[in-house]
C-alpha cells in the first residue's frame, strides 16, 4: 500500500482521512479512542515498531466526526440517530478495511477503539490475523468504579464533593471543576507532560465524544454507560493482546478477567503508563506489541 495520506469516500458520501506509514508485508490498522478523539498517538507506531526490529505497515484514520474527517451536523436528529451508534462505527471499520484493500491484518484500538476491536473480532473476525485491545474494558461499570477510586487517590474530599455537585447540576464548564479534571488527566491519562497530544484549540470531535462519553474521562453520561460485552468475549477466536497502563483509568483487575474470558489472549502492562501509555512509555508499550505480532507471525504465540 502506498504511504502517506489518502482521503476515502464512504458509501454514505462522507469522507475519511487516512494515513499509512512504514513498509512491509505485515499490516496493522489503528483505531483511535474517544469516540471523537483522533489518530495522533498512532503517528509514530510504524517507526516505534521498526525500533523493535519489526517492519509493519501501519494505517490510521480519523473516524467520522473526528479531526480531519468529515464532521456531520449531529444537531440534526436524523443524522445523530443514524451515525451516533455503536453499529455505525463498527461497520465503518470494515468499510475502511475494504476500501483500503486490507485482509488477514492486525487491528489495534485504544480505549473506545479497543471497544471496536472487541466488537470487530466477534463480527468480522475472519479478516483478522490478530487483535490488540489497548486500554479498554468489557464492562463499563468497572470503569466507573475505577475512575471514582482514582479521584480519591489525588483529590481531597472537598474537591471530589465539588465535582459531584457540578456533575449533578450539569455544570461542567465551571473552571474549578475543569482544574480538577486536569489534575486527574495528568495523573491517569497523559502522565508524560507536557503532552504531545494537546492542541492549541479543539477543532473537532466533541459532538461524538459528548454523545457517547460525556464531558470528560471521569464521568459517563452518554451511550457508553450501557456498554456490557463480557458474554461475547468467548467468541473472539483470533490471538489477542490486552495492553493496559499501570496508572491509568481502566482497571487492570477487569483486564485480568478479560484475559481469562478471551480464549487465546495475553495481558501485558506498561510501567509508568497512564491511559495513553503508548506515549507515556513507548519503549515498553511497543516492545509488547512487537513481541505479540512477531510471535503470531512465526506461530509461537500462546495465551496465558
Amino acid at each position: 500500500m502506498k504511504t502517506g495520506t489518502k482521503i476515502i469516500t464512504l458509501d454514505n458520501g462522507y469522507h475519511l482521512w487516512t494515513n499509512t506509514q512504514g513498509h512491509g508485508d505485515i499490516h496493522l490498522l489503528a483505531l483511535h479512542g474517544g469516540p471523537g478523539g483522533n489518530h495522533e498517538y498512532w503517528e509514530d507506531t510504524a517507526a516505534q515498531l521498526k525500533k523493535q526490529g519489526l517492519n509493519v505497515q501501519v494505517t490510521m484514520y480519523d473516524q467520522l466526526g473526528s479531526l480531519y474527517s468529515d464532521q456531520p451536523d449531529y444537531s440534526d436528529p436524523k443524522i445523530a440517530k443514524k451515525y451516533l451508534t455503536y453499529e455505525y462505527f463498527l461497520d465503518e471499520v470494515d468499510e475502511v478495511r475494504s476500501k483500503l484493500g486490507l485482509d488477514n491484518f492486525y487491528l489495534i484500538g485504544q480505549s473506545w477503539g479497543g471497544l471496536l476491536v472487541q466488537e470487530y473480532a466477534v463480527k468480522y473476525g475472519q479478516h483478522l490475523k490478530g487483535a490488540i485491545i489497548s486500554s479498554m474494558v468489557d464492562e463499563i461499570d468497572d470503569y466507573v468504579k475505577a475512575v471514582n477510586r482514582r479521584r480519591q487517590e489525588v483529590l481531597p474530599q472537598t474537591e471530589i464533593d465539588f465535582m459531584h455537585k457540578c456533575e449533578k447540576e450539569n455544570n461542567y464548564d465551571n473552571q474549578r471543576y475543569q482544574d480538577d479534571v486536569h489534575i486527574l488527566n495528568i495523573n491517569f491519562v497523559d502522565r508524560r507532560q507536557p503532552s504531545k497530544l494537546y492542541h492549541l484549540k479543539d477543532i473537532g470531535g466533541n459532538a461524538v465524544y459528548n454523545a457517547f462519553q460525556g464531558d470528560n474521562e471521569f464521568v459517563i453520561t452518554g451511550k457508553l454507560k450501557d456498554w456490557h460485552f463480557r458474554k461475547q468475549l468467548k467468541n473472539i477466536k483470533v490471538p489477542t493482546l490486552l495492553t493496559f497502563g499501570e496508572h491509568e483509568t481502566m482497571p487492570i483487575s477487569t483486564a485480568k478477567i478479560m484475559q481469562k474470558e478471551i480464549p487465546n489472549s495475553r495481558l501485558v502492562t506498561t510501567p509508568d503508563g497512564g491511559h495513553h501509555h503508548m506515549v507515556d512509555n513507548p519503549a515498553v508499550y511497543y516492545k509488547h506489541l512487537a513481541d505479540f505480532i512477531r510471535q503470531v507471525e512465526n506461530g509461537t504465540f500462546k495465551g496465558e
